[in-house]
């Protein structure tokens, strides 16, 4: 994936928003590329810009060799597919999760459904007995499997992941990076992850950007991160936000 210059902008006028300025990553095939900072900086907007969710952007977007527009063959959601924050949010509340998997099977034209169904839930440690649950009689963690499972199912070469983790409970937490990161090693897949989270980056991720008012700051590989081999005064203070966060976790646990 090679993305440069990407501007993302909301509003006109007054209201004018430049959401994602002029940023520009590459993400080589297998890679896990982790894009960090505040609720707000743009991480989401770019994530939704390079999965055809956003058309309002600027610049230059090209996965798998193929320069993008902002509409999307139908083709593309076989390379690419997207993980959001919110499992409940993410599932149609009235489909059950046999008829989401389902659902991009059939768009797609492919056959063998049932099978697929089963095969993709195994893979995301789920059975046939959630087939016919609605996603309110899921936990958390089983919702955000099934949204993974949906997202595997035409087997995709990237994933984008949106905060994956962040709307569930801690316990659950690293069972889910636990589960993408097997996938990603079984599947041979590429990831973009967003997170807040310079603990789910530096588990998960290869390199990292560090991402402030819609800028990236800097790019650096994580054992730089986790070595404070870094150069911006903002990346010293998310790590050192970081470091008390979790300092002030394990002695409130104590």
């Amino acid at each position: 994936m090679r993305i440069q210059n990407l501007f993302v902008e909301f509003g006109d006028g007054a209201d004018r928003l430049m959401a994602v300025r002029d940023v520009s990553f590459n993400v080589r095939e297998g890679e896990v590329f982790g894009i960090v900072g505040e609720s707000g900086s743009g991480k989401s907007t770019i994530l939704r810009a390079v999965s055809g969710l956003n058309g309002h952007w600027t610049g230059s977007i090209q996965i798998d060799g193929l320069t993008m527009t902002a509409h999307r063959p139908r083709t593309f959601y076989k390379t690419l597919q997207m993980v959001f924050q919110d499992p409940y949010g993410s599932l149609h509340p009235r489909k059950t999760v046999q008829s989401a998997l389902a659902e991009p099977i059939k768009i797609h034209g492919l056959g063998d459904v049932e099978n697929r169904v089963l095969q993709v839930l195994e893979a995301v440690g789920l059975d046939a007995k959630h087939c016919f649950r609605f996603p309110h009689q899921l936990s958390g963690g089983q919702r955000q499997r099934v949204a993974i499972a949906r997202s595997l199912i035409l087997k995709p070469k990237i994933m984008l992941l949106d905060e994956p983790t962040s709307a569930l409970d801690v316990s659950v937490q690293a069972e889910i990076l636990n589960l993408l990161a097997d996938i990603r090693q079984a599947e041979g897949l590429t990831y973009i992850l967003v997170s807040h989270d310079l603990g789910v980056i530096a588990h998960m991720c290869d390199r990292v950007a560090i991402m402030k008012g819609g800028e990236f700051l800097e790019m650096l590989s994580v054992d730089d991160l986790v070595g404070n081999r870094f150069t911006h005064e903002y990346t010293r203070r998310l790590v050192e936000s970081s470091r008390g966060y979790s300092n002030a976790s394990e002695g409130g646990s104590s």
